[in-house]
């Protein structure tokens, strides 16, 4: 009887056991429950993620609101306070985006430096304030330097690619644009080598973490900011326009969601709604079309954007493509009897915008929901206070990053052809018998199309100058 008794006894004490366990279990869910839920309860990503932190904050969570307009709405609600915040600076937000336009695309290129690299800093600064206690050697400075050997490198391409003739006139900037690969591989080398001699016992997980956090960062922000200078080389159109309507799309998305919203679109932004989504999208699309046309007149848009090697500037003077030419229309069948038009003149930009338009209504915020699970992961309120209303400077570009990406891509696949320019460059700098050997296929080529008659001349005068 007494081994039964223990037995019994023994079984007791593991129920019990097991329901303190459970019961334990079940106060964490509740607690995580209700963070979820105080966190669902603001709103999430660019223009809805006001969440409550959680734990320690890596972002401060003070009223940022300038007091002048404190007092000034002091009397409004909550909701409207907001609505008015947010609608003041983003007017203020659009004006300065305006200036910056008119000063031309060398300013347009500081600015994207100067904003690429305070979002790295926003993303950095949370990863630094969430392990800070940890005292990790030399995170902080490996990744500025890494940011530092990442943009040499980009930049460096860039100038390669498209200040050619600059950089051959130059000695130094021939040397260091011809080994420029090397010179970045070492430069990160370096880098790498520092991180593994930083290394200490007990936090190697934690290290190896934020080396990776660091390096997507990188990819994140430099790499995607480097496709928006290319766009900007493109043409100023090719960068205005999409910026613009990931811009129109937050705008409406947000008035229609205000006004109109009743269903819920995701879970991540709870006060996202499918009436602020669907409204945002048809507005962004009119939108799109409406401010293609307006630029597509205009040369100092449409054009590429060179360096003139003769004024030591940027130039943006050209013919322009048939791209923004003014082209007749067929309305298919089925839209005539509405429209009442049999043919419509467009330029065949305002084609191509409305694929824009729709990637950045459609595809472009899921850029902020990213961001907002982003921030939910670590129960911060924005990525930081830069913008009072608005959060951080990475909470305005999520979308933004995103949307370079797909224009770069969209441009290269179905834009970009073959630049004589840039061949007639790379040509200019070979040694005279590889010259000789490309003229010499090159005229084959052209006599056995049969119109080396029409051009035999001209290449033997071009070879003669070279």
């Amino acid at each position: 009887m007494r081994p039964r008794f223990k037995i019994a006894a023994f079984r007791c004490a593991c129920c019990a056991a097991s329901k303190s366990q459970e019961a334990q279990r079940s106060r964490l869910e509740l607690q995580e429950s209700e963070s979820e839920n105080k966190l669902d309860g603001e709103t999430a990503s660019d223009s809805e993620s006001k969440s409550e932190f959680g734990g320690s904050p890596p972002v401060p969570t003070s009223d940022d609101t300038p007091e002048v307009l404190n007092r000034a709405l002091s009397n409004l609600s909550s909701r409207w306070k907001n609505w008015w915040v947010r609608g003041i600076l983003t007017l203020a937000m659009i004006t300065f985006f305006f200036i910056i336009i008119y000063l031309g695309p060398m300013v347009l290129m500081m600015i994207v430096m100067c904003v690429q690299i305070k979002c790295f800093h926003e993303i950095i600064t949370i990863g630094y304030n969430v392990y800070h206690s940890y005292d990790l050697p030399w995170f902080r400075t490996l990744s500025w330097y890494f940011l530092l050997c990442v943009n040499y490198f980009f930049y460096g391409e860039t100038v390669t690619d498209y200040f050619f003739t600059l950089v051959q006139r130059e000695e130094p900037l021939r040397i260091l644009s011809k080994y420029h690969r090397f010179i970045s591989f070492a430069l990160y080398l370096t880098g790498f080598c520092m991180f593994v001699l930083s290394l200490v016992k007990k936090h190697y997980r934690l290290q190896f973490y934020m080396f990776g956090w660091t390096h997507v960062t990188l990819l994140i922000v430099v790499t995607q900011s480097h496709l928006i200078i290319h766009n900007l080389f493109e043409g100023m159109i090719w960068f205005i326009v999409p910026i613009s309507c990931v811009i129109c799309n937050d705008i409406m998305a947000y008035m229609f969601g205000f006004f109109f919203g009743r269903t819920p679109l995701i879970k991540l932004s709870p006060k996202k709604t499918w009436e602020g989504f669907i409204g945002g999208f048809f507005a962004t699309v009119l939108f799109g079309l409406l401010l293609s046309y307006v630029m597509s007149g205009y040369r100092c848009f449409t054009c590429p954007v060179e360096f003139n090697n003769d004024t030591n500037s940027f130039t943006v003077d050209c013919e322009p493509s048939e791209l923004f030419q003014l082209q007749e229309y067929n309305i298919p069948l089925v839209l005539q009897s509405v429209v009442g038009w049999k043919t419509v003149r467009m330029y065949p930009f305002q084609i191509h915008s409305i694929a824009l338009s729709t990637f950045a209504s459609l595809i472009g915020p899921f850029g902020g929901f990213f961001a907002s699970g982003f921030k939910r992961a670590f129960k911060i309120k924005d990525f930081a206070n830069t913008i009072p209303g608005h959060g951080g400077i990475m909470d305005r570009f999520d979308c933004q990053y995103l949307m370079a990406t797909f224009v770069n891509v969209y441009i290269a696949s179905f834009i970009r052809g073959p630049n004589p320019s840039k061949l007639i460059q790379q040509f200019l700098t070979l040694r005279p018998d590889q010259q000789l050997h490309i003229f010499n296929t090159l005229k084959a080529h052209l006599v056995d199309k049969g119109i080396m008659s029409i051009t035999r001349s001209l290449l033997e005068f071009w070879m003669l100058c070279c």
